[in-house]
């Protein structure tokens, strides 16, 4: 009877007791993910264009679609992967490996989700359709498939994070620089080689059979590498038609040693620490990070109103 409960240790069999409580229905949602929706499809708001009431809502609304599209993929993921999850220490505790919501529970509540999501879509936001449509495709591979190829599954996961900035931009009628692009990319390949370098060390293949294609020596590397990319492409992306002997020019590159002292902060928490298992919750938890791009967020919407201002 390989792959049922009774086949599992028993801290990692389905806990009984109430099933389907509200609590548990929305951690089925994962809300602590939201942030990726939240921080990266605003990431609109650096074209000046962004910042009129009808663009702002606008790209509220893109927010609230890819919320809504993520929240799909981690009900069908959390399904797909419920007897896998029963054998990993943290994720043994979701709620459908732990048997508090049901299957069928966690298929209604998907099907509904995905309800919700084609009507905001079609009535709010039909020019998202194509990047929400190409995000839950790309994660229907991933899960029917692609995450068990090593790499490969690295790239998928970035992909979904370039349709948000997208949608985003898709949102206020405007076109994203190719290095705020590039930046996103390497930036969001760090994050994810941090939570592969984690899982690693605390369920390896056996949870993630892709994970059989990595060594933490090589993680360790490829980690050094985004780094230093999204360090330089983020620099490049500052230094885009601006003069630096100018005062705007001089607070927009001040921005670079923010972001790259929040970069060795996560690097210190992933190396030091032994944090990046999900890497939502370790920048949210770590004040220093939350401070720095507090800072950064401030003064980049110094600057964008410094340009609406010039604009009038």
């Amino acid at each position: 009877m390989s792959g049922t409960s009774l086949d599992l240790p028993a801290a990692a069999r389905p806990v009984p007791g109430q099933r389907g409580s509200p609590r548990d229905l929305l951690a089925l949602l994962r809300p602590h993910q939201w942030v990726k929706s939240l921080l990266v499809v605003p990431l609109a708001l650096v074209d000046p264009a962004a910042w009129s009431p009808p663009a702002l809502g606008r790209l509220a609304a893109a927010v609230a679609v890819f919320i809504l599209a993520s929240s799909v993929v981690y009900v069908g993921n959390d399904i797909a992967d419920r007897e896998r999850d029963r054998r990993h220490p943290v994720k043994r505790h979701r709620p459908i490996a732990a048997g508090r919501v049901s299957v069928r529970a966690a298929v209604a509540v998907g099907v509904g989700l995905l309800a919700v999501l084609a009507v905001t879509v079609a009535v709010v936001s039909p020019r998202l359709a194509w990047p929400v449509g190409g995000y839950l495709l790309l994660n229907v591979l991933y899960s029917a498939w692609l995450k068990h190829v090593p790499l490969v599954d690295l790239f998928v996961v970035v992909l979904g994070f370039e349709a948000r900035i997208v949608a985003g931009f898709l949102a206020v009628e405007a076109v994203p620089s190719p290095w705020l692009l590039l930046c996103v990319f390497f930036l969001c390949l760090t994050l994810i080689l941090g939570k592969r370098r984690r899982e690693l060390d605390e369920a390896g293949a056996a949870h993630r059979p892709s994970l059989a294609g990595y060594s933490p020596g090589l993680v360790d590397q490829m980690i050094t590498v985004c780094a230093g990319l999204t360090a330089v492409v983020f620099l490049l992306f500052l230094s885009q038609d601006t003069a630096a002997v100018s005062p705007r020019g001089a607070a927009l590159l001040s921005l670079a040693p923010l972001g790259v002292f929040g970069l060795f902060r996560y690097m210190q928490l992933l190396a030091v620490r032994g944090v990046g298992g999900d890497p939502a919750r370790a920048l949210l938890r770590d004040r220093v990070i939350v401070v720095t791009a507090v800072l950064a967020a401030g003064l980049a919407a110094v600057l964008a109103g410094l340009d609406l201002l010039s604009g009038w």
